[in-house]
């Protein structure tokens, strides 16, 4: 998976010292499916993920996350829920631990399809059939499935 130039960066003066990271999950709906992509790094199925720039909004970077991994538009509905994972230790020994913001989103427009590197397969998933995945991700499609109107914070 490419690594933001900013981390790149950083790393160079942090190495793989842990870092505490803002990520985003889009959980985009059309028509009774779900948007999944196959990632690249590990062959599992996910809602689309990423990491935000340096000064962006969350919800302006869930909407660009899907440009780019997914090649479709959405419309960012609401913040569904805001956790916070486990330690990661990503293949190259950098450390992370992601704060991670879970939109509900509408598809607007744009046929799918494997848009970066990042992912090798991109689909959309009948929501009563949903591939396995680990269990922090299928709560962030629960979180914004559920059609609450207040956000969810993990405790």
């Amino acid at each position: 998976m490419p690594i933001p130039e900013f981390v790149v960066e950083l790393r160079k003066h942090v190495g793989t010292a842990l870092l505490w990271m803002p990520g985003v999950t889009a959980v985009v709906v059309r028509d009774g499916h779900v948007l999944l992509v196959r990632r690249a790094d590990n062959g599992e199925w996910a809602p689309i993920t990423g990491i935000l720039d340096p000064g962006e909004e969350p919800a302006v970077a869930a909407a660009r996350e899907a440009l780019e991994e997914a090649g479709v538009v959405i419309r960012v509905d609401r913040l569904a829920s805001i956790s916070s994972g486990i330690e990661v230790t990503h293949p190259n020994g950098d450390r992370a631990v992601y704060l991670d913001h879970t939109f509900a989103c509408s598809w607007v427009s744009g046929e799918a399809y494997v848009a970066d590197d990042e992912s090798v397969d991109v689909r959309w998933w009948p929501l009563a059939a949903l591939p396995a995945m680990r269990d922090g991700l299928r709560q962030r499609i629960d979180d914004a499935l559920a059609g609450e109107a207040a956000t969810r914070f993990r405790r």
